[in-house]
């Protein structure tokens, strides 16, 4: 049985690329290069600093001048966390189903915390949700369990009983060690390889109405 809903953020329970692909091309603009498109920056969002200096710059964390780049990408949208970024459609009809079971919802992305509950706050969902996990709240982010498994425990249920939706394969990696059922929210940023219907999720879902079927509400 159902019980909780726990939702990645970037993708999944909110739009965050436009804020996302805006720092980037303040960065651009800085060294007097063109901007990047927003669709060509968007599929790269789950990967945080890391994926938007990736398609922007065409950097790895191996290449020299990364470090300084994501410390820059960092200092700059902890500025503009929550200018464009807004929920996804149908996401507040759903919340609001959850709510009205009454369920407990919650937030567990790798995005560090001092960004994800900021975030969260702009878009009027910092005192609704039951619980939010960052990137660096646990010693180990996704693909590791150790996120999903501190939300359980701060929701005082069981694992098996709190359903997971996230829109990367490292979500349901992540869902699966921590023994929970999961969605693979197939509306969201996806990344560059396998489809969602390779990653081993129980279901792949079109849309947010798709999380309320699933989980019957």
């Amino acid at each position: 049985m159902i019980r909780a809903v726990l939702f990645d953020l970037d993708g999944t329970l909110a739009d965050t690329a436009p804020d996302m692909a805006r720092t980037v091309n303040v960065m651009r603009e800085r060294r007097s290069l063109e901007p990047v498109a927003l669709q060509l920056v968007r599929p790269h969002v789950s990967n945080g600093a890391r994926g938007m200096i990736g398609a922007a710059f065409g950097l790895t964390p191996e290449d020299a001048g990364f470090g300084a780049l994501r410390e820059e990408f960092l200092e700059i949208y902890a500025g503009m966390l929550c200018v464009e970024s807004c929920l996804f459609p149908e996401m507040p009809e759903l919340l609001e189903a959850i709510e009205r079971r009454p369920l407990a919802w919650g937030v567990v992305t790798n995005k560090f915390e001092r960004f994800a509950r900021p975030v969260m706050a702009g878009l009027g969902l910092g005192e609704r949700a039951a619980v939010i996990v960052g990137g660096d709240t646990c010693e180990r982010a996704k693909p590791f369990p150790d996120p999903l498994l501190h939300a359980a425990r701060e929701l005082a249920l069981p694992p098996s009983n709190v359903l997971y939706v996230g829109d990367d394969v490292r979500d349901i990696q992540a869902a699966r060690a921590a023994g929970m059922p999961v969605l693979a929210a197939g509306y969201g940023y996806l990344g560059s390889g396998p489809g969602p219907h390779h990653w081993g999720a129980d279901a792949v879902v079109d849309s947010p109405a798709g999380i309320a079927r699933y989980a019957g509400l």
